[in-house]
C-alpha cells in the first residue's frame, strides 16, 4: 500500500496523480500458470530471507508493496504478486502482522478498526477505479488509487472491504522532506468488515497521498455488491452483472470509506470481452481499441462528488431506446433486446424524459449529469435502485407491455420511475449524513412521486387522494405497534442500517406535508454535492416561516415527530360541564397503539396541529385549527347544539387518528347514511380507517366501523372503497377459519352487492383507444375493487363470470379477459376450478414474456384449494430454476394469505429459515417482507407458541421483523379473545342495532 504526499497546491484538483497512475496500471492476467510461478518466487524468497532480522523485513517489504514507479511492469514478472484467488494472499498480508512486536504499543490502545465507524482523520477526495470482468468464470480483479486528505494526524488508514481479496498494494510516498514513509503492517479486520494501513509514521493534517490497491473478487450470486444474473433469449441463457451497493455493500467491490458522509468524484475503467457492453453513472470518455486478447477498455468521465454507495456498472449485452431533454441531457433504457424491440421500455422512457424537466423546474435545481441511463434487469433486490445517471430497475417496475397489462400495474410502475427520478435530487445530489436520517431521502421522495405522478397523470387525483391510502394509512398500520421507532433513530453497527429501511421512513413523511412547498430549492442548493442532516432541513423551513412573517421554530415541534415513535390519537368531545358555553369542545391526545397492555406503560405528547369541522345534515358549517400542547385542553369552536357533529383532521392532513364521543360518532353515521356527499371523500375514506383501527385497538366498540360501512352502497366514490376494502381484508384474515366465518362474508357481500352489479364488469380486451387506461381512470379503479370484493367473498355471480372467462381461454386459447382484471379472474378461476386449470396457468407462466403477465400468473397458482399442488409450488420455488429467485419470497406469502396454504407456508418457512436467510438476509426490505408476510396472519394460541419457539431458538439473524411479527400475532390473537364475540354478536343482530 502506497501513500504519496504532495502539496496540497500541487493536487488541488485531484487529477494529476490520478491520471499518471491509471495509464501505468496493466490489468492482472488470469492464467493460473502465472499465479504458481508468483508463489513459487514468494516462497523462495522467503526462505532465503530468513538469514537475519535485517534481510526479512527488506523482503517483507518488498514482497507486499508494489511501488509505484513499478506500476508499469507486467505482473507477471512483478515481485508483489502473491498467490491465486484462495491460496493466501491476503492470509500472507496478515501474516506480516507479527512482525514489529516491540512498536505495537499505541495500537493496541487506539485500534480505531474495532470503532464500528470510520475514525475520520483521513478523507478520500477522488478514487480512480480500474476493473477487468471475466464473465466466463465470474470473478474480476481491480485497481484503485484513492486520493486522500488528511483531517487530523495519524498512523492509521482504516476503509471498508468486505470479500476482497487484497493481492497487492502500492508503497511508496514521500514526505515534505523528502523522506521515505512505510508501512508498518496492513491487515483486515472482517468482524466490522474494516481494512487497516498502520504506517511508521504519522500523516501530516491538510496533506494529500494517494493509497494504491489492487484486489480479485466474484462476482456473485446473491443480489449485492457486484452480483450476476441471466436471462433467456432464443433458448440461449446469457449472463450480466451489475451492482447494487445501498447501503453498505460498495466495500463488497472494491476498497473505499463506504459510509455516506465520505463522499468524492470517481474515475472507472471497466475491461471486459467485447461481446457484453458497459455501463457506468457517467458517459464512456475514451474506448480503448480490443488488445491482443481481443477485449476491449472502457474509461468513464469524471462523477460529481457522491456517495459510495451511489456509484454503479454493469455489463451486459443489452439494447437501448433512446429519448432526449430539452435541456440536452439524454435517456437511455437498456433490456434485453427482446424487450426493447417490443416497445416494452418505450413508456418509462417517454415518462422520464417529462419528469427530468418537471423536477428541474420544481425544485429549481437542474439535473447534473450529461446523461440518465434506466436498466431493466432480470433480477434485483429491490424494485429499483437510484445509483446517478444509472438508475437499475427489476424488469416488473419499468418493462410495460400495454396489451396485457392493468392500469393499477401501470400506475406501481409509474411510481417506482417517479421515485428513483425524485431521488436524482433527494438522494444522489444532497444525502444524508448518516442512515438515521434515511427519511430525508426516501421520506421526501416518496411523498414526492405522489406529486411527480399527479403532474403526469392529473386524472389520477395520487397527490389529493390515493396519498391516503396508499401511504397514510399503511405506514399508521405499522407505526401504530409497540416495535415501531421514530423516523430518526440511531444507528451504531452495520446491521443496525436494516432497521431504518423500512415503510416508517419511506411513508411518515406526511407529517410534513404543509411544509413541501417551503422552497425546498434553498435546501437542495444549500447542500448540493454534499450531505444533510434534519436539522439542516428544518433550518430551511424556519427561514422560508421567517420571511413569510411566522416566526416558527420548525425543528422544535417536528423534533416530536421525527424522534418520537409512533404518532397520536386525538379524541373529541362536546364540552359536558355547565361551567363553560355549548361552543367548547374538550380535545385529550394519547399514543396510539394497538396493544391495551402495552398503553399503560408508554406516555408521549405531541405538538398537534388539529382542524375541527362543525356541520349537520346539510352543511358544513365552520372550520378552525386548533394547537394541542398538553394532554387535555378546552377550546372554543363555535355553537352547537345536541344535532351538530364534529369532525377533526380535516382531508387527513395531519398524522394522528382522530376519536369522538359515541354520540358524536352515531351523528356521523347518520350523516352517512342520509346524504354522504356532505362530509368530502377524503374525510368519508378516514372516518373508515380510523374506525376500524380505533375498534381493533379497543377504543371503539366493535360495531361501530361495521354499522359505519353500511352506506357504502350509496358510496360512488373510489377512496372510501378502497378504504374500506383494506380494513375488510384485514378483518378476513383474522376471521377465514372461524365458524361463523360466514356471518362476516354475508354482511360484506351485503354491502357490495348492489354498486358492484350497477357497476358490472369491464369490456373484452384493452381501451379502444390501444391504451391502457380509460377515460376515468377512477371509475375503472371503483370497478375493479367492487368485482375483487364480490369474488373475494364469494358472490356467486362474479364466481360464474370468472369460470366462464378461464374456459373461453382454455378452449379458444385466446385470452379475452380485460387486462384490468386478470389477476382477479386467474385467483378465482384457480381456487373453483381443477387441477388441470392450475396446470395451464403453470404452462402459460412459463410461456409468456410479458413480465406483468409472468406475476399475475405465478401469484394465481397459489390461489389453489388443493394443498397437494400448493406444496408442490412452494418446493419447485425454492429447489429448481423454475420460479425466478426474485420471486420467490412472493410465492410463499401468497400461499400463507391462502386459508388452504397458510399452515404449509407457516411451516415451510421455519423448516427453508436458513437457507432463505443465507439467500435474501443481507438484502434490505427481503427477510422484513418475508417474516411479516408469513406471520401476520397467524391468530391461534398454537400459531403464536410456534412462532415464539421459532423466536427463541431457530430465527437467527432475522433482525427487528421478527419482534414486530411477533407483536401483531399477539395483537391478532388478543383480539379472538376480547373481540370476537362482540364483533359477531354485533352481526347477529338486525341492522337498525346500536353499536353494542
Amino acid at each position: 500500500m502506497g501513500l504519496n504526499d504532495s502539496s496540497p497546491g500541487t493536487m488541488r484538483n485531484g487529477r494529476g496523480l490520478s491520471d499518471q497512475w491509471a495509464e501505468s496500471v496493466v490489468v492482472r492476467p488470469r492464467t493460473t500458470e502465472r499465479h504458481i510461478t508468483v508463489h513459487k518466487r514468494l516462497v523462495l524468497g522467503f526462505a532465503l530471507s530468513i538469514i537475519t532480522l535485517i534481510i526479512v523485513t527488506v523482503v517483507a517489504v518488498v514482497l507486499s508493496l508494489r511501488f509505484e514507479d513499478c506500476g508499469g511492469r507486467d505482473r507477471k514478472g512483478s515481485t508483489g504478486e502473491v498467490g491465486s484467488r484462495g491460496s493466501g494472499g491476503s492470509g500472507k498480508l496478515n501474516g506480516n502482522r507479527g512482525e514489529r512486536t516491540g512498536e505495537r504499543g499505541d495500537e493496541e490502545t487506539v485500534q480505531p478498526w474495532k470503532n464500528s465507524r470510520l475514525p475520520g482523520s483521513i478523507r478520500p477526495r477522488h478514487y480512480d477505479l480500474r476493473l477487468a470482468v471475466y464473465m466466463d468464470n465470474f470473478t474480476f480483479s481491480g485497481e484503485v488509487s484513492i486520493e486522500l486528505e488528511c483531517i487530523n494526524a495519524t498512523r492509521f488508514i482504516v476503509l471498508h472491504t468486505d470479500r476482497l481479496e487484497v493481492q497487492t498494494a502500492g508503497g511508496r510516498g514521500f514526505s515534505p522532506g523528502g523522506g521515505v514513509m512505510r508501512i508498518h503492517r496492513h491487515f483486515s479486520y472482517p468482524t466490522n468488515q474494516m481494512y487497516v494501513v498502520v504506517l511508521h509514521r504519522e500523516l501530516k493534517p491538510m496533506r494529500v497521498y494517494r493509497l494504491n490497491i489492487s484486489f480479485d473478487a466474484a462476482i456473485e450470486d446473491e443480489l449485492l455488491g457486484f452480483f450476476r444474473s441471466s436471462y433467456t433469449l432464443q433458448r440461449e441463457r446469457r449472463y450480466l452483472a451489475v451492482t447494487q451497493f445501498s447501503p453498505i455493500h460498495a466495500r463488497k467491490a472494491f476498497p473505499c470509506f463506504d459510509e455516506p458522509v465520505y463522499k468524492a468524484t470517481f474515475s472507472l475503467t471497466l475491461r471486459h470481452d467485447p461481446q457484453y457492453t458497459s455501463l457506468s453513472n457517467m458517459p464512456v470518455e475514451s474506448s480503448g481499441p480490443a488488445d491482443e486478447d481481443g477485449w476491449v477498455t472502457n474509461r468513464f468521465g469524471r462523477t460529481p462528488r457522491m456517495s459510495t454507495y451511489y456509484l454503479a456498472w454493469a455489463v451486459c449485452n443489452f439494447t437501448y431506446r433512446e429519448a432526449q431533454t430539452d435541456g440536452g441531457v439524454t435517456i437511455r433504457l437498456y433490456a434485453r433486446p427482446d424487450a426493447i424491440s417490443s416497445g416494452a421500455g418505450d413508456y418509462a422512457l417517454h415518462i422520464t424524459k417529462r419528469l427530468l424537466g418537471f423536477y428541474e423546474d420544481y425544485f429549481k435545481v437542474q439535473y447534473s449529469l450529461p446523461k440518465l441511463d434506466l436498466l431493466a434487469v432480470p433480477k434485483h433486490p429491490y424494485a429499483a435502485m437510484e445509483n446517478w445517471g444509472l438508475s437499475v430497475f427489476v424488469e416488473q417496475k419499468i418493462l410495460l407491455d400495454s396489451e396485457v397489462s392493468s392500469s393499477s400495474y401501470k400506475m406501481e410502475l409509474t411510481m417506482v420511475v417517479v421515485h428513483e427520478i425524485c431521488h436524482q435530487w433527494f438522494g444522489d445530489l444532497v444525502t444524508p449524513v448518516w442512515w438515521e436520517d434515511v427519511w430525508l431521502k426516501e421520506g421526501f421522495a416518496h411523498f414526492f412521486e405522489y406529486v411527480g405522478t399527479d403532474f403526469l397523470f392529473p386524472k389520477w387525483n395520487m397527490e389529493k387522494q390515493r396519498f391516503l391510502t396508499d401511504v397514510l394509512h399503511e405506514v399508521m398500520l405499522l407505526d401504530g405497534l409497540s416495535s415501531s421507532h421514530p423516523i430518526s433513530q440511531e444507528v451504531e453497527q452495520a446491521t443496525d442500517i436494516d432497521r431504518v429501511f423500512d415503510w416508517i421512513a419511506y411513508k411518515k413523511v406526511k407529517s410534513f406535508e404543509d411544509f413541501r412547498h417551503q422552497r425546498v430549492w434553498d435546501y437542495l442548493l444549500s447542500h448540493m454535492y454534499s450531505n444533510a442532516a434534519r436539522d439542516d432541513l428544518w433550518s430551511k423551513l424556519s427561514e422560508a416561516m421567517r420571511s413569510d412573517g411566522r416566526d416558527i421554530d420548525i425543528g422544535d415541534m417536528m423534533d416530536r415527530w421525527t424522534l418520537q415513535m409512533g404518532y397520536p390519537v386525538v379524541t373529541i368531545s362536546k364540552n359536558q360541564s355547565e361551567q363553560l358555553p355549548t361552543h367548547y369542545i374538550t380535545v385529550s391526545q394519547e399514543h396510539f397503539l394497538y396493544g391495551e397492555e402495552v398503553r399503560k406503560n408508554i406516555s408521549l405528547q405531541w405538538q398537534v396541529p388539529l382542524t375541527v369541522a362543525v356541520g349537520n345534515a346539510s352543511s358544513v358549517c365552520l372550520e378552525s385549527l386548533i394547537w394541542i400542547n398538553n394532554k387535555t385542553e378546552t377550546h372554543g369552536i363555535g355553537q352547537m347544539d345536541d344535532n351538530t357533529w364534529l369532525l377533526g383532521n380535516i382531508n387527513q392532513t395531519g398524522y394522528f387518528r382522530v376519536n369522538y364521543d359515541l354520540h358524536n360518532w352515531k351523528l356521523l353515521i347518520q350523516q352517512l347514511h342520509s346524504h354522504p356527499q356532505i362530509i368530502s371523500v377524503g374525510n368519508r375514506a378516514g372516518l373508515i380507517d380510523d374506525a376500524f383501527n380505533l375498534a381493533r385497538a379497543g377504543y371503539l366498540p366493535q360495531g361501530v366501523p361495521l354499522q359505519l360501512i353500511g352506506y357504502l352502497p350509496e358510496e360512488t366514490s373510489f377512496l372510501p372503497w378502497h378504504a374500506a376494502s383494506r380494513a375488510l381484508y384485514q378483518l378476513d384474515k383474522l376471521l377465514d377459519r372461524t365458524d361463523d366465518y360466514r356471518l362476516f362474508s354475508d354482511y360484506v357481500l351485503k354491502q357490495v352487492a348492489s354498486r358492484y352489479h350497477q357497476m358490472g364488469w369491464p369490456t373484452n380486451g384493452p381501451g379502444s383507444e390501444g391504451s391502457v387506461l380509460p377515460t376515468s381512470y377512477q371509475t375503472e379503479e371503483l370497478q375493479r375493487e367492487l368485482i375483487m370484493l364480490a369474488c373475494s367473498f364469494g358472490n356467486k355471480q362474479c364466481h360464474r363470470q370468472a369460470v366462464a372467462y378461464i374456459s373461453d381461454w382454455i378452449s379458444s386459447n385466446k385470452n379475452r379477459i380485460p387486462p384490468n382484471i386478470r389477476d382477479i379472474v386467474y385467483c378465482t378461476g384457480v381456487s373453483l376450478m381443477d387441477e388441470d386449470v392450475w396446470e395451464f396457468i403453470w404452462m402459460k407462466f412459463h410461456s409468456t414474456n410479458a413480465v406483468s403477465e409472468k406475476k399475475i400468473l405465478l401469484e394465481a397458482l397459489t390461489c389453489s384449494d388443493n394443498t397437494f399442488l400448493l406444496n408442490r409450488l412452494l418446493n419447485l420455488s425454492l429447489t429448481s430454476d423454475l420460479v425466478p429467485e426474485q420471486d420467490v419470497i412472493d410465492v410463499i406469502i401468497h400461499v400463507g394469505r391462502n386459508p388452504q396454504g397458510r399452515s404449509l407456508a407457516w411451516k415451510y418457512f421455519r423448516e427453508k429459515w436458513d437457507i432463505l436467510n443465507a439467500r435474501y438476509g443481507e438484502a434490505l426490505f427481503m427477510n422484513s417482507k418475508l417474516i411479516s408476510g408469513v406471520t401476520e396472519f397467524l391468530n391461534t394460541e398454537r400459531e403464536l407458541s410456534e412462532l415464539k419457539e421459532f423466536t427463541e431458538s431457530g430465527g437467527i439473524g432475522a433482525g427487528p421483523a421478527l419482534p414486530r411479527a411477533l407483536e401483531i400475532v399477539e395483537g391478532n390473537v388478543r383480539w379472538h379473545r376480547l373481540h370476537r364475540r362482540q364483533f359477531y354478536q354485533w352481526l347477529r343482530k338486525p341492522p337498525s342495532s346500536t353499536f353494542g
